[in-house]
């Protein structure tokens, strides 16, 4: 069970609960149903209000990162990208040279001259510069700021 499930319940019970002292407290007024059944529909309310905040949250935050990452994936996806070619793309971005994205990624450097390749040919790009502004304009790439 999820924990907000949890509490949740726990909070209706202390509502329950609290109905049940407020009708043995104000029992010797001799208040009529209609304000205990307001009473309870007020707080009743208030947790529903609550509990559907917090999931509409939740639901916000969760589909922004999906949305995020099934957007980036997705562009690299529609022009054949693999994730290592995606990655050599992202260190060609950063400005590294074919040695120092194969360091950096534990290939050597026909690998990365390969991958390259097929970058030139997925994005239809002849440079690599072409290649780095076609992937920042799809956003395939984040755009790194050196300070």
């Amino acid at each position: 069970m999820r924990k907000s499930t949890i509490l949740y319940g726990i909070a209706l019970a202390c509502i329950l609960l609290f109905s049940q002292w407020l009708q043995i407290h104000f029992w010797k007024r001799n208040l009529t149903v209609e304000v205990y059944v307001g009473l309870a529909g007020i707080l009743f309310l208030g947790v529903g209000i609550f509990a559907g905040y917090q999931w509409q949250q939740r639901k916000k935050k969760s589909s922004n990162i999906n949305l995020k990452t099934q957007t980036d994936a997705s562009l690299a996806e529609h022009f054949g990208l693999s994730k290592r070619e995606t990655e050599v793309l992202q260190k060609m971005s950063e400005g590294l040279s074919n040695q120092e994205i194969a360091d950096a990624l534990f290939v050597s450097l026909n690998t990365v001259k390969t991958h390259t390749a097929n970058i030139f040919i997925k994005l239809d790009v002849k440079r690599r510069t072409q290649a780095i502004q076609k992937a920042r304009e799809l956003k395939i790439v984040q755009t790194t700021i050196v300070a």
